[in-house]
């Protein structure tokens, strides 16, 4: 099998990586808009070759996007129209309604599998990729229904080699669901970030931070390239999602303001529970993860 490969940083190198390393495909083509990015992916053996885009997808069983969202959009559409009847095209954006909404109506968009995986660091480049980066994580599939069948199979297979379980639900529910677990993260990473950054005396503040405070802001070093356009593209259920973050926060300020114990120990207590939330395995990932072995048990 042959896979083309567009955008060669953090996902789409690690991507690559494992299907290498997991014998997914025999050859991997690299396609990136940076000559650096190209060359290095290249250099680190990455990618067996570099290709211009179009001859690029035209030579691929399977053609992976792992692009900013904005870019998805423009490009997505050129793919499909210069792809092979039987190429498989799928992303890995972390949004997905505004890319197919881009390709509804494209002759071939039975060819194209809308997919998301909940994985990722805040490194970015060739240098960034991982093996291992997707194993016993959740990769989203949106809209199965409007995929061929044996599309919608071989990136199932394609996820399955990254050691990834498959959730599957519509464009619109992955793009609220992302935006309070993936965005709203990011978002809340980059705003205390800049609110130390604003403090004369940060470095005071710095020279003490431990580990609490590293971990809330190490997704603010992820790349304003990448983020943007998802904090664009899903506008919508970011700002609800930042609206509902605003109001809690709100709320526990008051509580500090008032010197209300009580309501600020109700209030710590019940987000506790979200260890039990994230302790226990959720039963409609068990069911996919139970699905996907029952399919290649039966292919194989």
């Amino acid at each position: 099998m042959r896979v083309s490969i567009i955008g060669l940083g953090l996902i789409g190198g690690s991507i690559a990586k494992d299907l290498r390393k997991n014998g997914f495909c025999q050859h991997i083509i690299g396609v990136d808009s940076s000559y650096q990015n190209a060359q290095k992916a290249l250099d680190l053996g990455i990618v067996d070759e570099i290709s211009p885009l179009e001859e690029g997808v035209k030579q691929s069983d399977l053609v992976i996007l792992a692009i900013p969202v904005d870019h998805t959009v423009t490009i997505l559409p050129y793919v499909l129209d210069h792809i092979n009847d039987n190429t498989t095209v799928t992303d890995m954006g972390s949004t997905k309604k505004s890319i197919v909404e881009s390709v509804e109506g494209h002759p071939k968009r039975a060819n194209y599998i809308p997919a998301h995986p909940m994985s990722g660091t805040e490194n970015s480049g060739p240098e960034a990729a991982l093996e291992g980066l997707f194993e016993e994580k959740i990769a989203i599939i949106c809209d199965q229904k409007s995929s061929g069948v044996q599309h919608l199979a071989l990136v199932e297979k394609m996820f399955q080699y990254l050691g990834m379980s498959i959730a599957y639900m519509s464009s619109d529910e992955q793009d609220l669901s992302t935006a309070f677990v993936s965005h709203l993260p990011h978002a809340a990473s980059y705003a205390l970030a800049n609110a130390v950054l604003s403090k004369e005396n940060k470095q005071i503040i710095f020279d003490l931070a431990s580990g609490g405070f590293r971990s809330a802001v190490r997704l603010a070093k992820s790349s304003p390239q990448m983020w943007a356009p998802i904090f664009t593209e899903n506008k919508e259920y970011v700002l609800e999602a930042m609206d509902v973050y605003i109001k809690h926060l709100k709320n526990f300020r008051d509580s500090i303001a008032t010197e209300d114990p009580t309501e600020m120990y109700d209030m710590i207590t019940n987000a506790n529970k979200i260890r039990e939330v994230l302790d226990n395995k959720n039963p409609q990932l068990i069911k996919n993860e139970q699905k996907i072995i029952k399919l290649y048990t039966r292919k194989n």
